[in-house]
């Protein structure tokens, strides 16, 4: 995740208020499979169990996803994407997509009140 910009699930965010949206951004990342790890997959599948190289393949292309978003975001003068969401697509038949977005906002933290 880039510094200063945070990532929510959620619509609204519990002790803050949106002061600004900015609109849409996203950060997409695309990745091919190894051969040589589409074979030990392969072997695994008939085994049985999870499927490691792929896990960590999702894993790393998540991130980059992410990072990518919170970079449009930065950029836009944002401080939080909200409303944040994943796609995966098929983009060929050895490679898939793995797509990040939300919209970004410009969050301010509500005061506190006294107790």
């Amino acid at each position: 995740m880039i510094a200063d910009v945070q990532v929510f699930t959620l619509e609204q965010v519990p002790n803050y208020k949106v002061v600004k949206v900015i609109g849409l951004v996203r950060g997409n990342s695309v990745r091919s499979r190894h051969v040589g790890k589409d074979i030990l997959a392969g072997l695994r599948n008939l085994v049985g169990g999870e499927v490691m190289e792929y896990t960590k393949l999702m894993a790393e292309s998540r991130e980059q996803a992410i990072d990518r978003m919170c970079e449009e975001a930065k950029m836009l003068g944002a401080n939080a994407v909200i409303g944040a969401r994943f796609s995966t697509s098929m983009v060929a038949s050895m490679a898939a997509e793995l797509l990040a977005f939300g919209t970004a906002v410009v969050l301010e933290e509500l005061p506190s009140e006294p107790s």
